[in-house]
């Protein structure tokens, strides 16, 4: 995200690959950050030997608290979350098609433990941040035409951020454009690795 969109946001804490967004936060932008098991205001990561076992985020790692820092339970960070007052969120995604879809919580045939919040988050979150690596670790591609898995969402995703590039759209029905190059990475690389259609 660009600072401005920063600005001011509440940004939904989720649980496993994206829990790497939270530390790169530019100095200067104040950005809320809530955790659905019931922590608005989460702080760094502790360092080591300050680790506090209570203190953990949905992903089960340790965090630190603020000043500002407040705790409620599952169902009131539910109710911010499906009533709408999370400005965006930053979710991990097995596949993520050109027009927006999501899936991001079962790959059929393997055991899971749930869908987890993900549903309630791409219903009832302003924007929806994806940050996942442009291609599985079995070569698959990830961006693809349209999802192969099951669901979480339909025309929800608002911006992708992988470890090759960076693709947003300003609207539902607007195409996904490539914004940002990572270091490196030329947009020939980013086309011959993405099926899905994209503005360059």
């Amino acid at each position: 995200m660009n600072d401005a969109s920063l600005r001011g946001c509440i940004r939904r804490r989720s649980a496993r690959l994206s829990s790497r967004g939270r530390e790169p936060i530019p100095p200067g932008i104040e950005v809320t950050l809530q955790s659905e098991n019931g922590m608005l205001g989460i702080g760094p990561f502790p360092f080591e030997g300050e680790e506090d076992p209570d203190l953990i985020n949905a992903g089960k790692q340790t965090i630190s608290e603020l000043a500002s820092s407040s705790y409620f339970s599952s169902s009131d960070s539910f109710a911010m979350i499906r009533g709408g007052h999370i400005d965006s969120t930053v979710l991990g995604a097995m596949e993520v098609s050109e027009s927006g879809d999501i899936a991001n919580w079962m790959i059929p045939g393997k055991m899971i433990k749930g869908m987890g919040g993900a549903m309630d988050l791409v219903a009832g979150v302003k924007k929806i941040v994806v940050l996942m690596e442009h291609v599985s670790k079995d070569g698959s591609l990830k961006f693809i035409p349209s999802c192969s898995l099951p669901l979480t969402g339909r025309d929800v995703v608002d911006m992708i951020i992988t470890d090759l590039c960076v693709f947003e759209r300003q609207s539902p029905a607007a195409p996904f454009s490539l914004i940002e190059l990572a270091d490196g990475v030329s947009a020939d690389e980013v086309a011959s690795k993405t099926t899905a259609r994209f503005l360059r």
